[in-house]
């Protein structure tokens, strides 16, 4: 049985959007499928849809039958960014690669264009991923008052920020801070790779003298015991046969 999804409330009584960086050129604009009067504005369209949930869409990534339907009118943008976030390019390069909590914080900041709200917004969105799977909190999201309210069914979702004027530098993009690898992964993976770049220390002199106790020291002793001089013991192991003393288990078993 789905349960239904938890309460949450924003971080402080006059949570808002935080903003990139102060207002500028640069800011994102709303982009609309209603307001394009030509194919150039559509394509326009399109690639924002792309780089809001892929960040890049290659073209192995681009479905042309969903693009032809949005440029037709049979389906709206809400149903394009839908399909996106169900695909199977979004599916194989990022749901896969991350569990509910990462996944859910990343619906919001690209479907609802800010960031959560707090650890309970991740818990209460997690646990309509682990119940409904992907589609269910992605329909979720779409058909909330939120999404419907500030994008439509016309409109690309973006960042909802407001120009902070007495900040030079907004907050981290999406992108960087939701990366494609958690930090579990990306320390196998040996990421982030710091190379240094400054002065090299050498140790003093007093560090360098040898005080004993180190294995290479015993070296020209352990060549001298009887064993390793006459070599009677490793050749008399040279002939057996290792592989038929290893237990294993047949197929027919």
């Amino acid at each position: 049985m789905a349960i239904p999804l938890l309460k949450y409330a924003p971080i402080t009584q006059n949570s808002r959007v935080k903003a990139f960086r102060v207002g500028s050129d640069e800011d994102p604009k709303a982009v609309a499928l209603d307001k394009a009067i030509d194919r150039e504005d559509q394509n326009f369209v399109i690639e924002s849809a792309y780089r809001q949930i892929f960040f890049h869409a290659f073209k192995v990534d681009r479905d042309t039958i969903l693009e032809s339907q949005l440029r037709d009118g049979q389906i709206t943008v809400r149903d394009f960014i839908r399909a996106l976030c169900l695909s199977d390019t979004f599916t194989r390069s990022f749901y896969n690669l991350n569990n509910n909590y990462r996944v859910a914080r990343h619906l919001v900041e690209k479907l609802l264009g800010r960031q959560v709200y707090g650890k309970a917004e991740e818990i209460a969105w997690s646990a309509v991923i682990m119940t409904k799977g992907v589609a269910g909190a992605v329909d979720k999201i779409l058909d909330s008052d939120e999404y419907l309210e500030n994008f439509g069914y016309d409109t690309v979702p973006y960042h909802r920020n407001r120009v902070v004027g007495s900040r030079e530098v907004g907050e981290t993009p999406f992108n960087i801070t939701t990366p494609r690898y958690d930090a579990y992964h990306r320390g196998i993976l040996g990421f982030p790779q710091i190379i240094y770049t400054g002065t090299k220390r050498s140790l003093p002199e007093r560090a360098r003298q040898r005080r004993g106790g180190y294995p290479e020291d015993y070296l020209p002793w352990v060549r001298t015991l009887p064993a390793l001089r006459t070599g009677a013991a490793s050749s008399g192991n040279a002939g057996m046969d290792y592989l038929s003393k290893v237990p294993y288990r047949s197929i027919g078993r």
